[in-house]
């Protein structure tokens, strides 16, 4: 049965991004882990999640990565490999680059996640439309799509009909050095899927 959606939002120790209609620059450094983050999401279970996503300006990544993406992920888990499932899409940065992979990644219980590149990202300043849906009619598979066009084959995640929570993050990890990375996305026009295949709402 479909439950209410509604919101929860955590703040990074820096802001990551601008979650909405806007863009905000970011000079993140990480926590004991490494990691800064700002993520926004379901409370409750999800069937899909689509938004906008650019890189608004060129990044200096020192060390590690960031990120920026839509995904769903397993009941009552958390960040950072603690998930016991999740899939995911969206925008990477890396070290020495000035741009951004376009990509989704699948983690499935007990294996390693796959990381999978779509294409390289669009222009700075350009939009792409990202999102993860469960298929109609087809319980546990998912699929990835980008402008309106799949990506993925149907992916299995065991147990995730009515069962996975909604999220948009965008991260930065420093690679456990304590350096700071500099980047920038926005995300707009987010969207939660309350049935398999669609029924999209419109977060505010």
């Amino acid at each position: 049965m479909t439950k209410p959606l509604r919101l929860v939002s955590i703040a990074a120790a820096v802001a990551a991004v601008a979650l909405g209609n806007g863009a905000a620059r970011a000079l993140a450094c990480g926590n004991s882990q490494g990691y800064s983050y700002t993520r926004i999401g379901s409370a409750s279970d999800a069937f899909g999640i689509s938004a906008q996503i650019a890189q608004t300006s060129t990044f200096d990544v020192l060390n590690g990565h960031v990120s920026a993406w839509v995904g769903v992920r397993g009941k009552g888990q958390g960040l950072y490999g603690t998930s016991n499932e999740w899939l995911r899409v969206g925008y990477a940065g890396f070290p020495s680059i000035t741009g951004s992979d376009l990509y989704y990644e699948v983690g499935l219980p007990g294996r390693y996640p796959t990381y999978h590149q779509v294409s390289a990202a669009p222009a700075v300043g350009t939009y792409t439309k990202v999102t993860v849906l469960e298929m109609h009619k087809r319980p546990n598979l998912w699929r990835v799509w980008v402008n309106h066009r799949p990506v993925s084959p149907p992916i299995k995640l065991p147990g995730s009909h009515d069962g996975l929570k909604a999220t948009a993050i965008s991260e930065s990890w420093d690679g456990g050095t304590g350096t700071c990375n500099d980047y920038s996305f926005s995300f707009r026009h987010l969207s939660i899927a309350d049935a398999p295949g669609g029924d999209w709402q419109q977060l505010g």
